[in-house]
Order: C-alpha cells, then structure tokens, then sequence
C-alpha cells in the first residue's frame, strides 16, 4: 500500500498522524507493507481497510477466507508472480479474470499479468493476511516433501560411520544434488507455512527423522532414509556457513532465505555431535511476526500496568524469568520498543542477536574472543548509558555488575532462568550477591510461560471439563460454576491440533517495601510468595485460569504451563 493512503486514512480519522508515523517505522525496519503493518498492530482491522480501499478506488471488496477458489483458476498466474505482487486470481468470466489485491493502486501488477495470461484484468480488494493465506493454500500443493525424497536413488548415498575418513569433496559434491538441495528447502518453508518455532533434524542409530515445534510442541514431520543423514545436514551446514568436516565439536551459524517480496527469513542455526551424527536445530527468526506491542502480548491490565511503571523508573532493575522458548526475548523487546526514543541511548548485549531493532545499539556476545555478558557491560558503562538490556545473567560477575549499574542511575533489563518470580530472588542470592544490594536495586520480576491458544475456526465448548476439575486447578467455586470452558475441535486452519498461535502468561512481582523489608531479612521464597500474593500479585497459575476464563486456552495448557499455587 502505498503512502497516499497512510495519508487518505489520517484525513479520514480512522488513524492519527503519530500511529501512521509509528507503523511506517515498523513496516520500514521489518521489509512489510504499511498496510499489513497497520493491520498487526491493531490500528486497523482488514476489514475496514478493505472497506476503505473499497470506496476509494470504487472496486469491489471481498472476504477471501470464505471464497472457494477454483484450482484452474490459480493456475493461470505462476505463483512467483502471485507472490511478487501479492494478488489471488479467484475467478474467470470470458475473457476477463479477476485478482484480489491489497493494492488495487498497482497498475503494473495488473499489467503484468494481463500480458502473462492474455486476459482482460479486473481486481476486487481483499485484506492482506488473507491472501497471503490464499498463496500458501492454493499453491502448496505443487510439490510435497513425499514427492520430494521419492527423487531419491538409495544407491546414490551411503552412511559414513565416525571411524571412516570423511571425503569432504565427496560430501560437498553430494549436498549440491539437485534432490538434496530440494529437500532441504521445501524442509525449511514448510515450516515456515506450518508456523513452525524450531527445526529439529535428529539423527539414530536406525532412523533419521525431521520435527517441528508448532505453538510450544514438537511434531514429527518426516522420515527422510537413513542414507541422506550426512548429505541433508552437510547441506543445512554449508548454507549456514559451518565446517563441514569438524564433526566432533558443536557449531552455530545463521541461514537467511529471501521469501518473495521484502521478506527475509533468519534461520539461527546449532549442531551438536551425538552418537548416531549431528543433530541439527534451526530457530526460526521472524522479524515481521515480532510483536513488540505490550498490550498484546497477553499481560492483564493490573500487571501491564505494573510492568510500565518498573520499566519508565529513572533507575533499577527489571529481570524476567523462565525457561527456555517461554518468550523473554520478545517480552524484552516490547519493553526496548516502549523507552526507545532518541532522547535515550539503549545498549544490548545478546547471546545471540535474535531480531535487529532500529535506534538501539546490539552487541553479539563472543566468548572465545573474551566478549561476554560482564565485559560488554563494563564497556556499556563507559558509553553513556541510560537503558541497557543484558541478555542473561550467568554468573555473580555479570550480576554483580549489572546491579551496581542500577545502583547508579541506569536502567537495567536482563532475563533469568527461574520457575517463578519470588524464586528469582533466591537465585541473585545464591550466586554471592548480598541481600541489601538485591533489595535496593531490583524494581519487578516478571515470570512467564506460553500457553497455547484455542483456534478461532473450531472452538467449540467443552463439556468434558466440569465444575471440580475447576476448583482442582485453583478456581473459585463460584468461577468453577460459571465457567463455560472452551477447545478446539480440530480443522483445516490449526492442522488438526485445536490449537492456533499461544499467548503468554505472566506473573509480575513489583518489589514493593514490604518485600524488599522480606528479602533484606532472608525471607524464604515461599514466604516472599505468600506476601507478594497479599499485596495483590496474580500467579502463574491464577494467571492461565484467566485465560480458561476467558475461552483463551484449555485446562490441559494451565497444567503444561504453571504449577499449583501452595
């Protein structure tokens, strides 16, 4: 969409002149439309941007998602070109065919396909999103991971044993085979079409398999045959730029596929030598799936609240906690993306830089060059800082530092790994640092899980859940009663899972002077827990309840994500 109709939907008071200024700058650092842009940051809803962009250009608007395309239809456009100008053919009448576009301004996207098809080229106005959906739907089935490893000849490839000489030639003539280069592809944008987190390619003694991990949980994918094991990983190390011939130590590298217009996706990639050969795991980097709008990350409104506050304090602490792939990383980043003004100067030390962010100066970590967490931050503090983000403290030489340079006027963001946000407290006290200086410096801790969301297409209630599975979980009897519980039954749009995209839930301790009195006095984490839940704290627990409440999630997620509260 171009930038006249940033301007046309200011004029028309369906956006300020701050938020279109606010999603240019999204759109610019993540490659993304404005229009797409505009409608994941809730400013606009699709349908009255397809409503608008109706009107103005006096075309029709369509729902995409409750159109049936016919496939003769799609064939007429090659989907590059599909993808380039993001247009669906959706229906042909004579010699005239009509495309949903977001943009019905492009004029050369119409006439590109007028001259590859031969057709007369009406477009009708569709959201985004949905045709986005469209291209993966109606184009996926051109080639399948199936048909893909039946291009495979078994003699071509045999299995090398850790005591045989690897011929790295060899290797590296075999990962260029037309096949295996295929295979890893289609490996890698199915999982992005599948909204895959995590790759896992996992080599046995009698097998060799390919998982996903979809919204938190791992899914077998395929079975590739054993003899592609070093072809298919020496690939993946080839585009990660990795030395194929050391197998015995760990590697980490990046991939970067380019995917259609202005969109990249990063690949952050871990081998690691096991008994069988290398097992492979890629993290999928999505900048433009980055959702860096607090409010939306699934905090209620008393937390939010107190999380805000901690974060625009002149100095102090903010640490949030949890295990690995709970979304740390994003929940910082939110809060980077609220206090990044020019007035500010925000440094961050990151092990690994996951997503690259406009005005805010990253710093990759490199211990093998001395470059680690403690190191970074005393050069941080040597460069003028008001914010500094430490991507996890480790040790009692980064926390002590850390602490200090909340002591003296900074603010400073870092994560943990801790179960819960009291026990945080225990943890700074066993790594050696003293209970005053926790005490004065830490303002909030934050602790979080992702829970998985029920999908929108197949909800439907729940009647196997009654009024005492409830009030086991932690509910009231009055909110067991009440509760109309939710699931999902299975569809098309969540591959059958009943579950579509996670939310995150939160347990925020602000440190108040009670507590801080609690912790200078060697208060158990138990005891700090009791105390910050009379002071009004919502656990993890009472937290996901809400969600079940809220027809969000399942009772099966609340006992995935949080333990009883004691």
């Amino acid at each position: 969409m171009n930038e006249r109709i940033g301007e046309l939907l200011v004029q028309k008071n369906l956006l300020t002149p701050e938020q279109l200024q606010q999603a240019k700058s999204e759109a610019q650092a993540t490659g993304s439309r404005l229009g797409l842009q505009l409608t994941k940051m809730g400013m606009v809803e699709e349908s009255d941007l397809a409503e608008f962009l109706s009107n103005q250009y006096g075309v029709p608007s369509i729902t995409l998602d409750d159109f049936e395309i016919d496939p003769s239809v799609v064939a007429l456009v090659p989907e590059d070109v599909a993808q380039k100008h993001t247009i669906i053919p959706v229906n042909r009448a004579g010699s005239t065919l009509i495309i949903a576009t977001a943009d019905p301004s492009n004029i050369f996207a119409i006439d590109d396909i007028k001259f590859i098809t031969g057709y007369n080229v009406e477009a009708v106005v569709a959201a985004e999103e949905p045709i986005r959906r469209a291209i993966e739907t109606y184009y996926d089935s051109s080639t399948s991971i199936e048909e893909a490893i039946l291009d495979f000849d078994d003699e071509d490839y045999e299995v090398v044993s850790e005591d045989d000489g690897v011929d790295v030639d060899e290797l590296a003539k075999a990962t260029e085979d037309a096949p295996v280069v295929k295979l890893v592809n289609l490996i890698l944008t199915d999982a992005i079409k599948k909204n895959a987190s995590d790759i896992h390619i996992e080599p046995y003694e009698k097998d060799f398999r390919v998982r996903y991990r979809i919204d938190g949980v791992l899914y077998e994918v395929m079975r590739p045959p054993k003899k592609l094991r070093n072809p298919l990983t020496s690939r993946v190390k080839i585009m990660a730029e990795l030395d194929i011939a050391e197998r015995r130590l760990p590697q980490d590298g990046r991939i970067k596929l380019k995917m259609g217009r202005n969109k990249e996706m990063d690949y952050r990639v871990s081998s690691l030598p096991t008994l069988f050969g290398e097992k492979i795991v890629l993290r999928l980097l999505d900048k433009s799936n980055l959702q860096l709008d607090m409010t939306k990350l699934g905090f209620e409104e008393p937390q939010l609240g107190d999380f805000k506050k901690s974060i625009h304090l002149p100095f102090g602490m903010v640490l949030v906690t949890g295990p690995t792939g709970s979304g740390k990383t994003t929940t910082l980043y939110s809060a980077l993306s609220e206090l990044n003004k020019t007035s500010e100067n925000i440094s961050t030390a990151e092990d690994p830089v996951e997503f690259n962010l406009m005005g805010i100066n990253q710093v990759q970590m490199r211990d093998e060059i001395g470059l680690n967490f403690a190191s970074a931050l005393r050069s941080f503090l040597r460069q003028d800082p008001d914010i500094i983000m430490v991507g996890e403290i480790r040790d009692y030489e980064t926390a002590e530092i850390a602490i200090k340079a909340a002591l003296t006027g900074h603010m400073v963001l870092s994560t943990l790994h801790t179960n819960d946000a009291p026990s945080t407290i225990n943890r700074l006290l066993n790594m050696g640092i003293e209970p005053f200086l926790v005490a004065s410096s830490v303002n909030c801790i934050v602790a979080q899980r992702l829970a998985r969301q029920i999908c929108l297409e197949c909800a439907e209630p729940d009647n196997d859940v009654g009024a005492e599975e409830l009030e086991a979980a932690g509910m009231t009897a009055e909110e067991a009663k009440s509760c109309k519980t939710t699931r999902g039954a299975g569809c098309s749009n969540c591959s059958d899972t009943g579950f579509k995209g996670r939310i995150a839930v939160y347990e925020v301790m602000e440190l108040n002077e009670t507590l801080r009195e609690f912790v200078l006095n060697g208060a158990s984490s138990a005891e700090i827990k009791r105390e910050a839940i009379r002071g009004g704290m919502s656990t993890l627990r009472r937290s996901a309840l809400n969600k079940v409440l809220e027809g969000q999630t399942t009772l099966s997620e609340v006992y995935r994500v949080s333990s009883a509260d004691k």
